[in-house]
């Protein structure tokens, strides 16, 4: 049984996590960054580029694990735009909470299909192997 999965979501998924990982380096190399010429954060967009072959190639369990990374970065978003002194990191911390929201939503309803669909043959197993 094949799965219909959305393409537009994917590709909506891919480029929310292209742009939240450019985001992420620009904020902390050269937009407003903690320490004047940038600092470590910058390595914050490291996991989030692990999984961009994955989620432009539609790979479910990459779109599992980096929807609950995405958490982590909305988090920090949340955190920074509330906390953070500086007008400009405030504005990149909401983009962070923008981008991060959207490949999140994204991910998780490009992946809800076969993930129903899993269910619904192992529910269909279940049963067969009862009767047989």
């Amino acid at each position: 049984m094949q799965t219909e999965l959305n393409p537009v979501l994917r590709v909506v998924a891919t480029a929310s996590l292209f742009a939240l990982i450019v985001l992420c380096v620009a904020w902390e190399s050269v937009v407003a960054p903690i320490r004047p010429g940038g600092s470590l954060l910058i390595l914050k967009a490291l996991p989030l580029a692990f999984a961009v072959r994955g989620v432009a190639r539609g790979n479910l369990y990459t779109y599992q694990w980096a929807c609950m990374l995405a958490l982590l970065y909305l988090m920090e978003g949340v955190v920074r735009a509330m906390s953070d002194p500086g007008t400009m990191s405030v504005m990149m911390a909401w983009g962070e909470i923008v981008l991060s929201s959207v490949f999140f939503l994204s991910a998780i309803f490009y992946v809800r299909p076969a993930k129903r669909a899993a269910r619904l043959a192992r529910r269909a197993g279940q049963t067969g192997a009862r009767h047989g």
